[in-house]
């Protein structure tokens, strides 16, 4: 079997895994819907809107796996990496609305005593805790290799501290009748979805604003240019993510003026060799400019820390 065979015989099965997650997550999501409006128990709804969430991601995911084989055209030059992080920001603003309204519950639910069927919650949940540790079994090999579906995978994990937590609750108001356990894991589980959701929606957002990545410093960046030999300054520096895995560079860089066109081929060759093995960055394009320019005030908008017109 070839490389490339083995590769989309990989996907297949990552493809086919995913799509398996997403049925059975759906599944819990009907059962734990149907349970919590039998029971009366509004942290079972809690905890069924958030592997709702987590279907959803595990189907975004799906879907930007199939999307993201499409190869460039004239449309979408970079590619469709994208559409992952765009379908995140979706999902992953959907969810903040959804804590937002459990919560808003549990504070209306805390003037009311509402009779919880605590059985009908342990058994429940106890189905929920089966099936996430399922899904996280089918994600974690594929964890391994791809960003976000480490996010679900971590999702899932996370989703059977949650049934755990409604397991709690109801044994506590089948032992004791304490029925505000439920407001208070519907707040628990509301505020946990935030914090989990806070973190990648951010990732979401300054990839899209096209942020110099976090593990990326400008200026380290800059310096590694400017040691190249034959390079005298670098200018109009800019950095960005194209999708969560490839960076894009652009910059000019100031040369001296008599130098020949074999010579300047050399430099930008040498710098695309240094950015690629210090800082992980392949996507170069990068302008030459004699140093006159620069030192002339002709180009603006230097890096950081170095200013125009000064040698290496």
């Amino acid at each position: 079997m070839t490389q490339t065979n083995h590769h989309n015989h990989g996907a297949d099965i990552g493809s086919k895994r995913l799509g398996i997650a997403v049925a059975i997550n759906l599944l819990l999501t009907a059962a734990q819907v149907i349970g919590g409006v039998l029971s009366g128990s509004l942290s079972l709804i809690a905890d069924a809107l958030h592997n709702f969430s987590d279907a959803a991601g595990l189907l975004l995911a799906l879907i930007a796996r199939r999307i993201s084989r499409r190869p460039a055209d004239e449309q979408r030059t970079f590619g469709y990496g994208r559409a992952e992080v765009v379908g995140g920001l979706i999902n992953l603003t959907s969810i903040m609305v959804i804590a937002g309204y459990l919560l808003i519950e549990a504070i209306n639910r805390t003037f009311d005593r509402p009779e919880i069927d605590g059985w009908m919650v342990v058994i429940i949940a106890c189905i929920a805790l089966v099936v996430d540790a399922a899904t996280a079994v089918l994600t974690y090999t594929m964890s391994k290799e791809s960003v976000n579906i480490k996010a679900a995978f971590l999702h899932n994990v996370a989703d059977a501290l949650a049934s755990v937590a409604v397991i709690i609750t109801g044994t506590l108001i089948i032992l004791f009748d304490w029925y505000w356990t439920d407001i208070v894991a519907t707040i628990g589980i509301s505020v946990y979805i935030v914090w989990i959701s806070w973190s990648p929606m951010k990732r979401c957002i300054r990839i899209l604003m096209q942020s110099t990545p976090d593990e990326l410093a400008l200026d380290a960046i800059a310096s590694t240019i400017r040691e190249v030999e034959g390079v005298q300054d670098v200018g109009h520096l800019h950095v960005w993510p194209i999708d969560e895995h490839a960076v894009s560079l652009e910059a000019q860089i100031a040369i001296r003026d008599e130098s020949p066109l074999t010579a300047t081929s050399d430099i930008i060759e040498r710098v695309r060799r240094s950015l690629g093995s210090d800082h992980g960055i392949k996507h170069v394009t990068i302008e030459p400019i004699p140093v006159s320019m620069f030192s002339s005030g002709l180009v603006t908008d230097h890096s950081p820390n170095k200013p125009a017109g000064s040698g290496s």
